[in-house]
């Protein structure tokens, strides 16, 4: 496929990204485009020792090799996240060295960078190692302190350079995390659908159709993405990509994510670990991506025509119900003031509520038949995902499905964004819908 003339419009536009090259054996383009966007800087390169094999110690060759100044830093733990305390040590470097970061690496490396760039008002270039997450060309760098996962609004690189070669050889877990990823925003897509309609975060149609406009043709390249196809690996980046820029256009993680990102959230919070080992971001979106296409299953054969708003009304709680019921939910939470702190932030009042459902009831049918052209059936998500080798449930990663179903719950309260557990609890239907899902007969039946 050519995104050429997309991609061109979009850094045209977007806030921070502009330059994007990929393609195969493009590596040696890394001083060219550094010179290009940043000067006669000097290059600080920071890799992983994974990343500086996979390309770290090919780019600083060639930026060395143009005469441009350059220094390393490799961090030397095997499994680290994205966390303050590494970012410090890039932050530690750049304080007495004027240089612009040249992250060489995935999701980890990319965001500590990102993060540390920004402490010191510098723009920075990333050189992509797998494609395995959406986050490259996104402003937001996720980070966990004190505990709490949040998503810092930064600068997103000025510079990405992607070698298709490279991606491919990336581990396949990667690439799947990726596709993963990748996929998530078919359910977010849906959700973000439901909140245009209640006005609280309308659609962006720039933002939308760098997300959805290729989406479902790179998903179908699965059988190549899972066989290392470096082309079919590299549209894969390329759609991620894309992701990250409708971020940038839209200022908001909105084109991204949305319930299904949460159970990411979660368990990085609780630190979950599978096998004594953490989950990648793209594997736990997988599973909340595949959990989601379960719900929306179930709720598209309800029929939100027939809801009677005036019940639905009387039987919504009030705010200070609402808070007081996320921290009986977070109570034992690592972050117990998570759940309080962003109902708080989305709660709606009764006259509100009142006309989202009546927006909802009397535009049910145009709003069903969106939906269901834009989400997959669990059974489609559940083979595309294990074609490429990602998670197909809760049991992919260790979880069991009564842990998930549990799981729901703080997913509702834990962001302020609207989801479509939102709108079912609004409709009262949220206990009916995660039953159908999670109760006998279930796709995702408990069983005792």
């Amino acid at each position: 496929m050519d995104y050429r003339k997309q991609l061109d419009e979009a850094l045209a536009i977007a806030k921070d990204t502009k330059s994007f090259e990929f393609g195969n054996d493009v590596l040696g383009l890394a001083p060219e485009l550094f010179r290009k966007n940043f000067g006669e800087k000097a290059a600080l390169v920071v890799a992983d020792n994974n990343t500086w094999k996979a390309a770290g110690e090919a780019v600083t060759k060639h930026i060395q090799d143009a005469g441009i100044e350059c220094r390393t830093y490799i961090f030397p733990e095997e499994e680290f996240h994205a966390e303050f305390e590494f970012v410090d040590r890039v932050d530690k470097i750049l304080d007495s060295y004027d240089a612009i970061p040249v992250a060489v690496g995935s999701g980890v490396i990319n965001d500590l960078c990102k993060l540390a760039a920004f402490h010191h008002e510098k723009p920075y270039m990333v050189v992509a190692t797998a494609a395995s997450v959406d986050g490259y060309a996104s402003s937001g760098a996720v980070v966990t302190k004190d505990g709490a996962k949040i998503n810092i609004e930064t600068h997103a690189p000025k510079v990405i350079l992607a070698d298709n070669k490279v991606l491919a050889a990336a581990p396949k877990e990667m690439t799947a995390a990726g596709y993963g990823d990748l996929a998530a925003k078919v359910t977010s897509g849906a959700e973000w659908m439901i909140a245009d309609m209640f006005g609280t975060e309308p659609i962006i149609t720039m933002a939308w159709s760098l997300v959805n406009d290729s989406l479902n043709d790179i998903l179908a390249e699965n059988e190549k993405i899972a066989a290392g196809d470096p082309d079919a690996v590299g549209d894969l980046f390329v759609g991620l990509t894309l992701t990250g820029l409708a971020m940038q256009i839209a200022h908001t993680s909105r084109p991204a994510s949305c319930s299904e990102h949460l159970f990411s959230h979660y368990l990085d919070m609780t630190e979950y670990r599978y096998h004594g080992k953490f989950q990648s971001h793209g594997f736990q979106c997988a599973m909340g991506t595949v959990i989601m296409s379960a719900c929306f299953d179930e709720f598209l054969k309800m029929d939100l025509s027939k809801i009677d708003v005036d019940a639905c009304v009387a039987a919504w709680p009030t705010l200070e119900q609402e808070q007081q019921r996320a921290l009986e939910i977070f109570k034992d939470f690592p972050v117990p003031q998570l759940g309080y702190t962003e109902i708080t932030k989305k709660y709606n009042d009764a006259e509100t509520v009142r006309q989202q459902l009546t927006k909802v009831k009397e535009n049910w049918t145009e709003l069903k038949e969106r939906i269901q052209n834009q989400v997959y059936t669990y059974d489609k998500m559940v083979a595309l995902m294990k074609s490429v080798g990602a998670p197909v449930g809760p049991e992919s990663i260790g979880l069991t499905r009564a842990q998930v179903r549990r799981m729901v719950d703080f997913v509702q309260l834990m962001r302020w964004r609207i989801n479509l557990f939102d709108l079912c609890k609004r409709a009262q239907i949220y206990d009916a819908l995660l039953d159908r899902v999670f109760g006998k007969g279930g796709v995702l039946e408990i069983s005792e």
